[in-house]
Formats: structure tokens, C-alpha cells, sequence
């Protein structure tokens, strides 16, 4: 097996200085930034820039996990404990382990004091310029690499050491089981995973949801589907729920409703978030009325528009602000093409793992 499969080495140091800035505010990124910060946080910038809502926050890039990794030690840890222990065999238990290990080895590392003040600092920014202390935040992995479902995400993190500790988190579920086993048979490094931190504020989520441009099961280009439930939208992609859907015509915004009885949410408390029963009044309720679904429908045409491909986009409706400001948007990337009847229940899995991932 080619040496370079197992280990990173050569391909993290080529000219990177050791400083530098790593932290982007949204504003300041657009698609282009895709292998520095991520696909999400990228795609966060883009959709600022073209004057989209979404919530206020910043990006740490890749430059800030490699930083993390040369002077902790943690990415020699890790290329030792690859090239000692990891063998070239699709064993699941072999990547279970790996998994448990190179998270510990990241988790257990401190985050250098320097990098740690910037960080604060950004956070305590992001808190003023929000009006609130100890701001609720979203800690989101984002891959330059499409891995979806394999990272993870923490919602409702609250106090600048919260948030210090649960980016590392974030670093650390690079090394997923599921990612190793993705990286292994893509033939990338097993040890060497930099990924893109976007740290956002949390919406106080009345509902939420996806929309594709296209219709899934058929690939008709011609209809808007929109699915949502209330709280947050973690309970729609994750199969826990049967969402309300909306398919709207693109050319009239006709509206062909479907509101079924939902019985669970996702909300956020003090430490994160759970799943609760949502009160008997709203279950047969739709989540949205009209003209939310027609803006929802219009701003998404627009975002499909600007990238030129169908888009699979994630929205959020705020619980505490008026209509249209309370619609905010929080990831939006191009939605896989139908390309065979046959695959529409693979497309439909694939799609429901991805959210807040």
C-alpha cells in the first residue's frame, strides 16, 4: 500500500507559517474559500454576501487546526500511533479502536494559550455585537472534503471555555470511525484530517428544516420541496419525525401542502439540546402559513440561481423576531441529481444524515 494512504506527512508543512490569521468572520468569505475553511463555512460567506440572513459568526480554518495539531504534539502522536498500529485491512474494529485512541490524543491536548485568546476574543465579539452574554452558539464541523454525517456538531454552547473545548471536539470527530473508514477507501491519509470550525450564533427556533430544488424522487427541476417540523431540524433530517412538506411550483409559488400529526421536537436547553413531545395544539398544526413557505420558495430560487445547480438548504425560522427577518439560513450546497429510479431510497437515506453534521 502506498505509504501516503496511512500517514499525511509531507503534505501539511509545504510553506504554512506557523501564525497567521485563522480566524475568518462570515463576512469576509465566499465559495472561493472552500479548502481553506471548509465547504460550510464557505458556503456561510457566499450566502452572506449575496445578502442572505444568516446568523452572525466565524470561521476557523484548516491553518487553525494545523496549528493546533505541530504545536500540541498531537498530529506526531497521531502519525505514530497510524504507522504502529494501523494495518492495511477493512477491519471495523481496527477503525472503532483508532477512532477511540486519536480522539483521546486530541481531546486530551490543550489548546496553545495564543490561539486560545483569539479565539475568546472572537467569541466575546460575536457576544457584543449580539447584545448578549455568554451567547448560545453552534460549533459545526466543515469538511473541504464532502463527508456527510461522518463529523460532528454542538448546539446550544454557551461561555467562552465551552466553546474552546467543544472546537477541539470538533476537530476530534475527524477521526470518527466512520471518517477513518471513509479516508481509508477514498486512499487519503489516515492521520492527517484538517477541517474548517464554524462557530454561529443560535437561532431561537420557532421551526426549521431543508429544502431541495429539485424534487428528489423525480429529479423534476420545476418544483420547490420544503420540509420542516418545529424546534430544530436536527428531528427532520435524523428520521425521528414525519416533517410537514411543501412542494411549490417555481414560476407561480403555488403551494401543495402536506401536514401530517408530529409528535416529537428537538429544542435546546442549558446543556444542549432534546428531544421533547411537542404540546397537543401544535401537532396537527402546519409549521408554516403562506407567505413563509412562498419567501422560503423565493429566497431558494434565488440561491439556486446564483450557484446555477439545484441547491439542498437548510432554514431556520426565528421564534422571537418578526416576519421576514426571523428567516435565517444556515447551509446551502448542491443537492445530488436522481440519476436512476432505483436510487431514490438511497438518495432520500443519504440526505437525511445530513444536517447539522
Amino acid at each position: 500500500m502506498d505509504a501516503l494512504r496511512l500517514s499525511g506527512a509531507g503534505r501539511h508543512h509545504e510553506g504554512k507559517p506557523m501564525g497567521g490569521k485563522w480566524i475568518y468572520w462570515f463576512g469576509e468569505l465566499g465559495k472561493e474559500a472552500y479548502d481553506s475553511v471548509g465547504k460550510k463555512c464557505a458556503n456561510l460567506g457566499e450566502l452572506t454576501k449575496i445578502g442572505l440572513r444568516v446568523p452572525p459568526g466565524f470561521a476557523i480554518s484548516v491553518d487553525g487546526y494545523r496549528i493546533f495539531m505541530e504545536e500540541t504534539g498531537a498530529g506526531e502522536e497521531i502519525k505514530e500511533y497510524v504507522r504502529r498500529e494501523f494495518k492495511d485491512t477493512k477491519d471495523v474494529a481496527q477503525e472503532l479502536e483508532a477512532s477511540k485512541v486519536i480522539r483521546s490524543i486530541i481531546e486530551g491536548k490543550e489548546m496553545p494559550s495564543e490561539m486560545q485568546e483569539e479565539l475568546i476574543a472572537h467569541y466575546k465579539k460575536l457576544c457584543e455585537e449580539c447584545q448578549q452574554a455568554d451567547l448560545s452558539v453552534a460549533v459545526r464541523s466543515s469538511g473541504a472534503v464532502s463527508m456527510p454525517g461522518q463529523m460532528e456538531s454542538y448546539l446550544n454552547v454557551k461561555g467562552a471555555q465551552e466553546v474552546v473545548k467543544k472546537v477541539i471536539q470538533v476537530w476530534g470527530s475527524a477521526f470518527t470511525a466512520r471518517a477513518i473508514s471513509f479516508r481509508f477507501q477514498q486512499g487519503l491519509p489516515i492521520d492527517w484530517a484538517p477541517i474548517g470550525v464554524a462557530v454561529l450564533k443560535m437561532v431561537s427556533a420557532k421551526c426549521a428544516g431543508v429544502v431541495l430544488t429539485v424534487i428528489p424522487t423525480t429529479g423534476d427541476t420545476s418544483k420547490i420541496i420544503i420540509e420542516g417540523n418545529w424546534g430544530l431540524g436536527e428531528s427532520v433530517v435524523s428520521g425521528e419525525v414525519n416533517p410537514d412538506s411543501y412542494i411549490v411550483d417555481k414560476e407561480t409559488l403555488d403551494v401543495e401542502r402536506t401536514v401530517v400529526e408530529k409528535t416529537k421536537m428537538v429544542v435546546y436547553n442549558n446543556k444542549g439540546t432534546i428531544l421533547v413531545d411537542i404540546p397537543e395544539e401544535k401537532k396537527r398544526l402546519s409549521i408554516l402559513v403562506e407567505e413563509e413557505v412562498q419567501e422560503i420558495a423565493r429566497i431558494c430560487k434565488e440561491v439556486e440561481k446564483h450557484y446555477g445547480v439545484p441547491q439542498d438548504i437548510e432554514w431556520v425560522i426565528d421564534l422571537d423576531l418578526p416576519f421576514p427577518k426571523n428567516l435565517f439560513f444556515v447551509q446551502a450546497r448542491p443537492a445530488k441529481s436522481v440519476q436512476k429510479k432505483e436510487n431514490d431510497a438511497d438518495y432520500i437515506i443519504d440526505l437525511m444524515t445530513r444536517l447539522f453534521k
